[in-house]
């Protein structure tokens, strides 16, 4: 019995994790790596393929997670408007702005520059109020002064280079640093030098219009920034020894931080903020505090201890922090313009073509998270928008009581309140026959009580029938914890996507994670499974390559399988005239080389070669990556597909040869035994499975003729050879002399003719009533360009090659040079059902009905002036 059971391991082979895993390592090193299409000039930066164990998986994602600062924008911060008192300073419109009024249907004026604008990297500020002293005329010149000693001072960034506003660098740990500190260089307070205790300042017009003064400020105390905090502090000593305390973080924080009997400027700076918000701008709030030299040394004592400490270091120093940044002063706030990268609003629009869902997490105001959606396409006019904020009246009212404890259960009550009639209202309108988009937007605060577990299924449900999901104000923790509930509860394929160290969790907690190189450090990067430059690649790596080897390794696992059983079936018949006693049918060679020698290479070349259509073609119709998305080639139907003729043709393979042997003979006289048979039905084997592959192929190379033809050729190459040869030590003589005697026999050129085509007759049929009736959206767009050329090699030369040396641009010319015309294999049949492609790309469902598929191809005509072509499809 165990021997009998030996016969069948056959079925699933070693050879099928080998290949897969070439396959994959191939399709990342050669053809992500060395896309000219994901390779960004300006930094000299291609794709990068970490790993080769999720390309599939790339052509399956339906939920896309990405951080919007340097992942959507360019991550390049330029100070563009503040608000100081109350009072709002910097003229210019922002894109999101511009886009927005586009939107309206309104077109905005360009605005006049003033005399003294001064524009460098990190600063786009036009306001002759502010600039070259002018500050002083201002009806609350201290507040200014405090605003840019604040941005001089409270910071971590290192000045490089000579110690002149012309030619000084600054090195921060962030962008928006360095463009606040080049803020207050042109406004006349110029950060030059740092030790590890002192700031030095070069301060204009402080005393008198005109005047220049050095001077020092002695670092106390650094209170860094980090995303629990969500603010930075500095305390500092002037030279008069006065000792100040300035705060700079999110308005959420700032906020609540505030001394008693400022709701005047409070008021005015939260409607300059929503306005700054509205305008895509990222704000920040600036706050200081004098302190007493007896308040100070007391809790600097305490902040030794903390800092001193072994054990929970930092949750002691955001404790100790947390007791002296009270009762603040507020000063203002600032807004930094981050411009969308190029190509997102397009690339997000065509991903949701695709039926990708992209949500955004980010630290942003929910004003400004808004407007960067519409601008860059993830939200529009026509879609239902449902908002769950932290920042209403109610809210404000509650927490202005002072109460923690209540304010919570408010909160938490609220935003239950909120879920469940978001979440009536989506239904409904999902029932309704418009079927009308939707959209989320909820804020970091509502979110943590979202998450909870008793709401967590409530905000899945909501957040699964949305289009689109914009969470603001959140902490890099939630976003790991917002991409776990989808990647758990809805049991899709997620795609995180990042630029920053805050980004890790979220990119670690999805399917696949991506990293974007850019201004933030490697950490993501480091962290990812690939990485791109810009968030406009994802177009390339998930329609074209992510879908091309999902297609690519269901073929080749289903083709495994179905040669594998087809070989082992023929067996399994055996067995029934053998009384099920162990004995082969096949000779030992014959079954360890069927995997290794005889049909290896063909399906290397199916997955590494494959193309239903080109990559242009791929993206201009992004609905056929939604087949992924439905796992349309890996289904038990296409498996069933696979075996049920699998069965067909081991049974043809099997009786058809062994009943037809019956009366034939060997030039001797005799009849056949069964090693004749068995070499017989194995040669037919072969060459049948090998031109099955070819009838499965979408596209044919040359590398296609050559491991197909190379393959057949080797079993006749291996027999000659071991039929041919007998030793001394060999333990039978199962096959001497085998297929010499066959080869001399009429009969073998008859069953080698005949039965591989009986064989395939039935695949033949299917694929050809397949492609008629129920073609796949591919077949359709197929049948549509089988006749058109493609330009998309030609485009993408003209289009990157004013950006290469003349070394890269002659090899990539001579790579574009034709080498071999794909050919799609099937019937070229005029596919009906292309009504229900281009009315699903509408959002209007319109089933095929199979009884008028073929009086409407009849009643088609269709004259061709020019052979029947398709698609050159060469990598």
């Amino acid at each position: 019995m165990f021997t009998l059971i030996t016969l069948y391991s056959t079925i699933i082979p070693i050879s099928l994790y080998v290949s897969i895993e070439m396959i994959k390592f191939i399709q990342s090193t050669q053809f992500i790596n060395k896309d000219l299409c994901m390779y960004h000039v300006e930094t000299d930066t291609p794709a990068l393929a970490r790993t080769s164990n999720l390309n599939e998986e790339l052509g399956q994602v339906e939920y896309i997670f990405s951080d919007k600062t340097g992942t959507l924008t360019r991550n390049l911060m330029e100070f563009f408007k503040c608000s100081i008192g109350g009072e709002v300073y910097g003229n210019g419109t922002t894109e999101v702005e511009r886009g927005s009024a586009q939107r309206n249907g309104m077109t905005l004026g360009e605005v006049q520059k003033s005399t003294t604008t001064i524009r460098e990297k990190g600063f786009n500020f036009d306001d002759a109020r502010l600039m070259q002293g002018a500050w002083r005329n201002e009806p609350n010149p201290e507040a200014c002064k405090e605003f840019f000693r604040c941005l001089a001072i409270c910071h971590t960034v290192l000045p490089e280079g000579d110690e002149s506003p012309e030619k000084i660098k600054y090195q921060a740990a962030s962008p928006d640093e360095a463009a606040l500190v080049t803020a207050a260089k042109n406004f006349g307070f110029f950060f030059y030098r740092r030790t590890p205790t002192t700031i030095m300042v070069r301060e204009s017009h402080i005393e008198k219009m005109g005047k220049v003064q050095d001077v020092s400020y002695e670092i106390l105390n650094v209170l860094e920034f980090n995303s629990t905090r969500k603010r930075q502090s500095v305390i500092c000593r002037y030279p008069d020894g006065r000792l100040v305390l300035y705060c700079k973080g999110a308005d959420s924080v700032i906020f609540e931080r505030l001394a008693d009997g400022q709701s005047g400027i409070k008021n005015l700076t939260r409607e300059n903020l929503e306005q700054f918000g509205s305008a895509g701008l990222r704000t920040l709030c600036l706050a200081y505090r004098d302190l007493s030299i007896n308040h100070y040394e007391s809790w600097n004592e305490k902040f030794i201890q903390a800092k001193s400490s072994l054990r929970d270091r930092e949750k002691k120093l955001d404790e100790v922090a947390d007791i002296i940044e009270r009762d603040l002063i507020l000063i203002g706030c600032t807004a930094i313009e981050d411009k969308l990268q190029d190509g997102v609003p397009s690339c997000i629009e065509t991903l949701s073509k695709a039926g990708i869902k992209i949500w955004v997490l980010t630290g942003d105001k929910m004003e400004t998270a808004i407007n960067i959606a519409y601008a860059c396409s993830l939200i529009n006019n026509n879609m239902k928008q449902f908002v769950i904020s932290s920042e209403t009246d109610a809210i404000r009212e509650v927490e202005n009581r002072g109460d923690s404890v209540e304010t919570a259960r408010f909160i938490e009550d609220t935003v239950k309140q909120e879920l469940k009639k978001c979440l009536e209202e989506a239904q409904h309108c999902l029932s309704t026959a418009s079927g009308q988009k939707l959209a989320l937007v909820i804020d970091g605060k509502c979110l943590m009580y979202a998450l909870d577990p008793s709401l967590r299924g409530h905000l899945l449900n909501l957040s699964l029938n949305c289009t689109s999901v914009v969470c603001c104000r959140v902490s890099p923790l939630q976003k790991a914890q917002v991409t776990s509930l989808v990647k758990n509860g809805a049991r899709k394929i997620t795609l995180s996507i990042g630029d920053g160290a805050n980004d890790v969790s979220m990119i670690q907690a999805a399917h696949v994670g991506v990293g974007i190189s850019g201004l933030e450090g490697m950490q993501a990067v480091m962290a990812s499974d690939f990485a791109i430059a810009q968030f406009r690649f994802l177009t390339d790596l998930l329609l074209v390559h992510g879908r091309w080897s999902y297609h690519r390794l269901s073929k080749v696992i289903t083709y495994f399988f179905y040669k594998n059983l087809t070989f082992t079936l023929t067996q399994f018949w055996f067995t029934f005239q053998t009384g099920f006693s162990g004995q082969r049918f096949y000779d030992d060679w014959f079954q360890s080389l069927y995997n290794v020698i005889f049909t290896a290479l063909p399906v290397i070349i199916l997955g590494l070669f494959d193309k239903d259509v080109s990559a242009s073609l791929s993206k201009r119709y992004p609905e056929l990556y939604k087949e992924g998305i439905r796992n349309a080639f890996f289904r038990w139907r296409v498996i069933g597909v696979w075996a049920f003729f699998s069965v067909y043709q081991s049974l043809v393979f099997y009786h058809f040869v062994s009943a037809s042997s019956r009366s034939a003979q060997k030039w001797s006289g005799k009849m056949f035994g069964l090693w004749d048979v068995s070499t017989m039905t194995f040669t037919c084997m072969v060459v049948t499975v090998n031109l099955r592959l070819l009838m499965a192929c979408n596209s044919i190379t040359r590398w296609h003729h050559i491991s197909i033809a190379g393959s057949i050729l080797a079993w006749f190459v291996f027999i000659f050879l071991y039929s041919g040869v007998m030793t001394p030590y060999d333990r039978q003589e199962n096959v001497y002399f085998v297929i010499y005697v066959l080869m001399s026999t009429f009969y073998f050129y008859a069953a080698l003719l005949l039965v591989p085509i009986v064989a395939l007759l039935g695949d033949f049929i299917y694929q050809g009533l397949q492609r008629w009736f129920f073609p796949y959206d591919y077949q359709i767009v197929q049948e549509i360009h089988k006749d058109s050329p493609d330009d998309s090699s030609r485009a993408t030369f003209m289009e990157i090659r004013n950006q290469l040396t003349a070394d890269e641009e002659r090899s990539y010319a001579i790579s574009l040079l034709p080498r071999e015309t794909s050919k799609h294999t099937g019937f070229a049949f005029d596919s009906p059902g292309y009504e229900s492609f281009f009315a699903s790309q509408f959002g209007v469902y319109a089933p095929q009905k199979a009884w008028d598929v073929a009086r409407r191809a009849s009643m088609r005509s269709h004259t061709r002036t020019t052979p029947h072509r398709t698609l050159n499809q060469n990598y």
